[in-house]
C-alpha cells in the first residue's frame, strides 16, 4: 500500500523520513509536549530514530499510520499525528497527535485531525475512532469535543509515564455521526 499523503489548506500531512527525525526529537523531548502523551519525553536522537522507523514498520503491517505536519508555506515539520491500533477489518483505529508548542493554539492540529477523519471515515470506511487523553489535557478533550467525539469514560491507571500509573479519558467518533 502506497502511503496516503494529505493535504489542508495549511497543511501536508506527509510519512515521515530521515529528514524529520531531528525535528521529532526537538518536540518529543520537551516535557512541555509529552506532559500529557502517555510517554517519557525522548533522551536522544537515537530513540527518534527508532520511533521513525518503527512507524514504517507499523504502516507496512497496516497496524498504523503516523503522518508528519508539515506547514504548507514554510515546509516547516512541526508534529505529527496518525492512527493508532488501526484494524481495518474491524473498522477502527485510536487518533493522536502532538505538536510543537510554538503552534499551539492556531487551530492546526483541529485542520489536520479533521483531514484524517475524513480520510479514515471516507477511503478507510473505518467506522470507529478512538482517542485516549489524559483528563487534565483540557486542550485535547476539548478539542475532541468540538470535533463531536464523545467521551465514553474513565479508564483507571491506563497510562504509564513518569514511573507511574494515569487514569485516562477514552473519546470515541462514529461513521455515523461525524459532521465533514
Amino acid at each position: 500500500m502506497e502511503f496516503p499523503v494529505l493535504q489542508t489548506e495549511r497543511l501536508k500531512l506527509v510519512q515521515l523520513s530521515e529528514k524529520h527525525i531531528q525535528a521529532y526529537y526537538e518536540i518529543m523531548s520537551n516535557d512541555e509536549v509529552t506532559k500529557y502523551y502517555g510517554m517519557d519525553s525522548l533522551q536522544t536522537i537515537e530513540d527518534a530514530e527508532k520511533i521513525v522507523n518503527s512507524m514504517h514498520s507499523v504502516f507496512e503491517m497496516r497496524r498504523g499510520i503516523r503522518w508528519g505536519i508539515i506547514l504548507k508555506d514554510t515546509k516547516e515539520f512541526i508534529g505529527t499525528l496518525g492512527l493508532n491500533n488501526l484494524q481495518v477489518g474491524s473498522k477502527k483505529a485510536e487518533i493522536g497527535y502532538e505538536l510543537h508548542p510554538s503552534h499551539w493554539k492556531k487551530g492546526i492540529t483541529s485542520e489536520a485531525v479533521k483531514e484524517v477523519l475524513r480520510y479514515s471515515f471516507e477511503e478507510l470506511d473505518l467506522f470507529r475512532i478512538g482517542a485516549v487523553t489524559y483528563p487534565q489535557n483540557t486542550s485535547s478533550t476539548q478539542l475532541l469535543s468540538r470535533l463531536g467525539f464523545t467521551k465514553e469514560g474513565l479508564l483507571r491507571g491506563y497510562l504509564y509515564q513518569n514511573n507511574s500509573s494515569h487514569d485516562a479519558y477514552i473519546f470515541s467518533l462514529l461513521q455515523t455521526e461525524w459532521k465533514n
